[in-house]
């Protein structure tokens, strides 16, 4: 299909900037539309289908899905690659919607577009989320109370979090009652919620995302791990090969070369943030005490045991990205995991 124009749209929270160029590069129109499905749909929906790049945000997936149902092309450019947008010296958001239009009319990939989750995909994700909020949200509460505790001289003996609540109430000074009392209720409800959360994620991943399970072979990958995944990537069939995955996550170093200069570097950090920390948690239970005999424990012991600075973090960051192309293997082919297999092809 042949598009005559390209649109470039800057997004906001209340409004959007765009800016339209015609196939010789001149800007033809500028305007505002306000941010809500409605007025989207009717700028875009009287338009012949052409080529629209926006940046990815906080709006760009349900922008996103809407233009593409218009019967658009559309580009989300990742913000991170866009130095030319953000570094400038003339920042503003008719110059940034203008950019994006001439940077997607010039060459798509310097967009380094990315792809969006479905809207279901979303969804779901939203649960674990909010999980993930809840116990971060606990943890702040204990810690407080801990630190309140140390102030008059007392302290909390050890205990898991889920249990903080009754090993507060059995061990908090009296001066202290009136001031954290209304913890201790709100610490029970917390806990009482986020169990709710795991029995929906166990359900959710049993129903509706059986491949969980494939992924969870491994010992050390527990159901939230498990479903972010699989959620994150959507397709096992997205990626060729699985040593693709590792970048994606941004697991892999950064490379700064240049002559006989190639500098030794931090990793890239790019992708899902959440999925990477989960990840690398998975790493340290892997290389921990409880931690089973298996080919990814001994690969990073054999990285650790080089010595060197920081030389147990980078084992931790490359088990990780062996354990996310490993993850992905066993969801493509569906093959058993099997803990030793190194051991298994060297006999």
């Amino acid at each position: 299909m042949k598009r005559s124009i390209t649109i470039g749209m800057d997004l906001g929270d209340k409004k959007h900037r765009i800016s339209v160029l015609d196939l010789k590069g001149h800007v033809i129109e500028t305007d505002v539309v306000i941010n809500t499905a409605n007025a989207i749909r009717k700028k875009f929906g009287k338009m012949t289908p052409c080529l629209v790049a926006i940046e990815a945000g906080t709006h760009s997936p349900w922008i996103s899905r809407i233009l593409e149902e218009l019967g658009h092309r559309v580009l989300v450019g990742n913000p991170r690659k866009l130095r030319a947008i953000w570094d400038s010296d003339n920042k503003a958001d008719s110059r940034d919607s203008e950019m994006l239009a001439r940077i997607a009319r010039l060459d798509p990939h310097l967009l380094y577009p990315i792809r969006h989750r479905g809207q279901e995909a979303q969804s779901d994700l939203a649960v674990v989320k909010a999980r993930d909020v809840l116990i971060k949200s606990r943890s702040s509460l204990i810690s407080h109370c801990r630190g309140a505790v140390k102030s008059v001289g007392g302290r909390i003996s050890k205990c898991s979090a889920e249990s903080f609540h009754h090993r507060l109430w059995a061990e908090m000074p009296d001066e202290l009652r009136i001031a954290l009392s209304p913890m201790i209720e709100l610490l029970s409800d917390l806990t009482a919620r986020i169990r709710e959360f795991d029995r929906q994620i166990e359900v959710l991943s049993k129903n509706s995302y059986p491949e969980t399970h494939r992924v969870r072979q491994i010992r050390g990958v527990g159901p939230v791990t498990a479903l972010v995944f699989i959620l994150t990537l959507e397709e096992a069939s997205r990626f060729k090969n699985s040593r693709s995955v590792g970048p994606y996550l941004g697991l892999v170093p950064k490379r700064d070369q240049s002559g006989e200069t190639d500098k030794q570097l931090g990793i890239t950090k790019a992708g899902n943030e959440y999925l990477r920390t989960l990840l690398v948690n998975c790493a340290q239970y892997i290389l921990g005490p409880f931690g089973e005999d298996c080919d990814l424990r001994r690969f990073g012991e054999k990285l650790a045991a080089r010595g060197g600075k920081n030389a147990k973090k980078r084992a931790v960051v490359a088990v990780a990205r062996k354990l996310a192309v490993l993850m992905h293997y066993l969801w493509k082919t569906g093959d058993e995991y099997k803990p030793l297999r190194q051991d298994r092809k060297a006999a």
